[in-house]
């Protein structure tokens, strides 16, 4: 299994602890001076004004690449992702809505390079996205996806995107029941609403199947990837959503984690805790697995 280097983009500045008090006072004076209008201003869900993107690497004959996230007015990264092999899909981060360009390059080339690829994404608030590099090599091309984050009373959702290069159609059925039929390389297909349960997943193209077994759970959403591993077919699950109440896990890229503030909501809440904002900022890099899925067990 690989794993992808994430490097969360933005300044790094120091701010002295005089200076700080001084704002932490300054804070203190206004917030008195606004009584309980802040507080009932900042009760308002942080989701509001936030999304979730993704990043996935689905063409079996692409090298890997590196993954860049930039905000439509900033020429800095938000997000790097190094050395994306075929088959990685990142977590969900959360971003403030906005419009933001993915590019790709080859792994391992000069951030200010020419993308291979690059393509723009409007994220709405409250609105979950796919990016993924998909189809042959020779036809490569950046697909956004649209995810969905809520599902009938009682009932899980679940999709395909066909992966397989090795297979050009696929039929996926779930304990019978058809998910897709004869869908092509590189294509996705629509949400089917499923009740809560354990489930054999058949993946069969015109010379490979393949079979597994996943765990389905009520006002959850799941993409099912259809591959091609080192000697066969394969399929891979994703969580896309936990419903309606449990968006994608994933920290506003501001450095406040879930206590950001939403644009446009007043900010003097968060200047207590402005320090180990800065902080966690500052923290570079950390490393994420290659995947994160519910129970899947290869047959």
């Amino acid at each position: 299994m690989s794993a992808l280097k994430y490097t969360l983009g933005g300044s790094r500045r120091r701010i002295g602890l005089a200076r700080l008090a001084r704002l932490a006072a300054g804070a203190a004076l206004v917030v008195g001076a606004l009584g309980l209008a802040v507080p009932a201003a900042s009760a308002a869900p942080a989701s509001g004004g936030v999304g979730w993107l993704r990043l996935a690497h689905l063409s079996p004959n692409t090298p890997a690449v590196d993954c860049y996230l930039y905000s439509f007015d900033n020429p800095n990264a938000k997000i790097v992702l190094h050395h994306v092999a075929y088959g990685a899909v990142s977590p969900y981060e959360q971003v403030p809505a906005g419009e933001y360009t993915v590019a790709m390059r080859g792994a391992g080339a000069a951030p200010a390079s020419k993308p291979v690829l690059s393509a723009s994404v409007d994220v709405q608030p409250g609105g979950a996205y796919t990016v993924a590099g998909m189809g042959p090599y020779a036809g490569l091309r950046l697909q956004v996806v649209q995810d969905k984050l809520t599902t009938p009373q009682g009932k899980a959702l679940v999709r395909v995107i066909q992966a397989s290069m090795r297979q050009p159609k696929v039929s996926v059925g779930l304990n019978g029941q058809s998910l897709a039929s004869q869908l092509a390389f590189s294509k996705i297909s629509s949400y089917v609403a499923v009740s809560p349960g354990s489930f054999t997943v058949h993946a069969a193209g015109s010379s490979e199947s393949a079979n597994a077994t996943v765990n389905l759970k009520a006002g959850a959403i799941y993409t099912l990837v259809v591959e091609d591993n080192s000697t066969k077919l394969g399929v891979d699950a994703l969580i896309d959503a936990q419903g309606s109440k449990v968006k994608p896990a994933g920290g506003v890229q501001t450095g406040f984690g879930g206590t950001a503030a939403r644009p446009g909501a007043p900010l003097l809440p968060w200047l207590s805790v402005g320090l180990a904002g800065l902080l966690a900022a500052a923290g570079g890099s950390m490393l994420v697995s290659r995947r994160r899925r519910p129970a899947l067990h290869a047959r």
